[in-house]
């Protein structure tokens, strides 16, 4: 089976393809994938039928025309598209309908998969503290003990609170692009570090088992 990923921006497609290793790693002989990134989230448009401009790279203003190419190009394949997404501060059950109303509107329809990390990817991360202290060993360790897992409370903030000297404050001043390849950084560090068996996001571990699912993979 082969899986075209689709990913909101650069860091989630570094934590996205290094998980992804992981998960993978005793079946490359059964599945293959190539990740896209693109340069934000954006909202699904209205009008499922405008034509975005494919210079912005906006994930879901481009997802109704990418979903039907989708549609049209892997029919007769053994192939699926997963997209990956932050639930930011939207409602899950809403948004994942709004997904699954846009992926019914295809036709043909592809094979698909909608996963979102909640409330950000960083919640990924922050789901195996041991990686976390592994890749940061002066992280502090009041803030990830204080950290609920999947909560909504601003998850990159408070891994930034917890691995960087002046924490998300000092960031936030210094602003774009520091944050966005710091961001990158924990993506790689962290991620790199997961054991996928024992993280205690809900969300990845929802992530995870789709993967499986999706290509029929029987695991223990």
């Amino acid at each position: 089976m082969h899986l075209e990923v689709l990913v909101e921006d650069q860091s989630g497609s570094i934590a996205v393809g290094l998980l992804l290793d992981k998960i993978l790693k005793p079946f490359r002989d059964m599945v293959t994938y190539q990740i896209h990134s693109y340069k934000g989230i954006g909202r699904i448009p209205a009008n499922l039928m405008h034509r975005p401009d494919p210079q912005k790279r906006i994930l879901l203003e481009q997802l109704p025309k990418l979903l039907r190419g989708y549609g049209r190009s892997l029919q007769w394949t053994d192939a699926a598209v997963l997209v990956v997404l932050d639930l930011d501060r939207q409602n899950c059950i809403e948004f994942k309908r709004e997904l699954c109303d846009l992926l019914n509107s295809c036709n043909p329809r592809p094979n698909a998969l909608f996963r979102i990390a909640v409330e950000e990817i960083e919640a990924w991360l922050l789901g195996d503290r041991k990686a976390v202290i592994k890749a940061y060993p002066d992280a502090k360790i009041n803030v990830l003990q204080n950290y609920r897992q999947d909560s909504i409370c601003d998850t990159w903030e408070k891994l930034a609170d917890a691995v960087c000297e002046g924490g998300s404050q000092k960031l936030k001043e210094s602003g774009y692009p520091l944050i966005g390849e710091k961001k990158c950084q924990w993506a790689k560090e962290i991620a790199s570090r997961i054991d996928i068996r024992r993280n205690e996001s809900r969300s990845f571990q929802v992530f995870r088992d789709g993967i499986y699912r999706l290509a029929g993979i029987t695991h223990t």
